[in-house]
């Protein structure tokens, strides 16, 4: 390669680097081994401040470092869902990680950004200044003003820690360029890139004569994607099966439902930390009276003093997982202080839950659609990346519009990344 080259799939959820080759042979994309020899690790940043001095910095742990510190009660700062704060009025402001320190979101996320590039140099042997970096089709829906600050706060993230030069390619497309390489004749593919913060959609034309070609722009018929993922996937779970336990949807002794703001705080990752606030502890702890079931008041009362938002939000997010993989589950909330408290979780359930959600994916798949003005029987493929499409319900609520595509299945976390580092070699050849 002419330029020291990474591609950067910076997820919501995951997020994986790719190097592209010097020759150019076979793929022309190597993935960099992460962590444990995986090629991708959690998004995820965790500021441990046990033991340290006033006048030390936290120390930061990154991917499953992080959780894991987490996991293991080591007291600090567990930020996950970063790319969720991108566009929003957070990604100026500070927020506290323990020990009385705090830290700017965007440095958080510069901070994860400067350990990819890390490892990445580390396998390639020498600097890298030349990155493209993957985006969503939409940071923010509806709202192109704060779509282009997004994108513009996570490229001078990107330049803080070193890229002199930053280019961005949308997921889905990255997606249809790492499909493209296993066809061997001219195709229509939709893309559906389903991750932690996103669902994304692309239609493309793919093609063994057209792979080496940097401009794609002719063969992009549309581009549409909804704000709604796996991280809202977990939100209404915990609020349908966990937070009941602490008092959701609860009444009063007169019947009228306790307010619920807690709780769409405590099950949403960015929000999590403001119910810690002391002067909110002290709210909460005096609304006792308001709940007729006082052990819902006392588990959430639990939840909140012992900080246990993100353990909840992490079980909600592996009872998903685990739905999506057997079709039951039992989630243990014994973490509530009552050893028998164990809550029954199933497929039907969850689609209860996310139904609406999953509507309106459906529903950005069928815009798309009507974006490039084609027909659905045109649609050679349909090709599936992103965790979330893990999700059987959803997969097969997609792949219901066009029966007669092929259904395909790329590496749910890393082909982003992969695509990603075809255009790399391409952009920067």
């Amino acid at each position: 390669m002419a330029h020291a080259v990474c591609a950067i799939d910076f997820g919501t959820s995951n997020s994986a680097i790719a190097l592209p080759t010097a020759d150019g042979g076979g793929a022309g994309v190597q993935l960099v081994t992460l962590e444990g020899g995986r090629r991708t690790m959690p998004t995820a940043v965790f500021y441990a401040v046990e033991g340290l001095a006033a006048h030390e910095e936290p120390q930061r742990h990154y991917g499953r470092a992080a959780v894991a510190a987490y996991v293991e009660g080591t007291e600090g700062r567990l930020m996950r869902s970063m790319k969720s704060i991108l566009g929003s009025t957070l990604a100026t402001q500070a927020t506290d990680v323990g020990g009385g320190r705090s830290v700017k979101y965007l440095d958080i996320v510069a901070g994860y950004l400067r350990h990819l590039k890390t490892l990445a140099e580390g396998e390639a042997g020498r600097p890298l200044t030349h990155a493209v970096l993957g985006r969503p089709v939409f940071f923010v829906d509806g709202e192109p003003e704060r779509d282009a600050a997004a994108q513009a706060a996570l490229e001078a993230a990107a330049r803080e820690v070193g890229f002199a030069d930053v280019s961005f390619q949308y997921e889905p497309i990255a997606a249809a360029l790492d499909y493209e390489m296993t066809v061997d004749r001219e195709q229509i593919v939709l893309v559906a890139d389903i991750g932690g913060g996103t669902s994304d959609f692309s239609l493309v034309r793919v093609g063994p004569q057209r792979r080496e070609r940097v401009d794609r722009a002719d063969d992009i018929l549309a581009n549409h994607g909804v704000h709604i993922a796996g991280t809202d996937f977990d939100r209404h779970i915990e609020l349908a099966a966990i937070l009941p336990a602490c008092g959701y949807k609860g009444l009063g002794p007169t019947g009228r439902e306790v307010p619920s703001k807690v709780y769409f705080d405590l099950a949403t990752w960015h929000l999590i930390n403001t119910v810690y606030v002391p002067l909110r502890v002290a709210e909460l702890a005096r609304m006792k009276s308001f709940y007729a079931d006082v052990d819902q008041h006392a588990r959430l009362m639990t939840a909140v003093r012992e900080r246990l938002g993100h353990a909840l939000i992490a079980r909600a997010e592996s009872a998903k997982i685990a739905v999506a993989e057997g079709g039951q589950t039992l989630i243990d909330l014994s973490l509530l202080g009552d050893d028998a408290l164990d809550v029954r979780f199933s497929e039907p359930q969850a689609v209860a839950a996310i139904g609406a959600d999953l509507q309106r994916i459906v529903d950005a798949a069928d815009d798309t659609l009507r974006q490039a003005g084609i027909t659905r029987e045109q649609v050679d493929a349909l090709y599936f990346t992103g965790g979330s499409t893990g999700l059987r319900p959803l997969a097969e609520a997609i792949a219901a519009r066009f029966p007669a595509a092929r259904q395909v299945r790329g590496d749910a976390f890393a082909s982003v990344a992969a695509g990603l580092g075809q255009h790399a070699r391409r952009v920067f050849a």
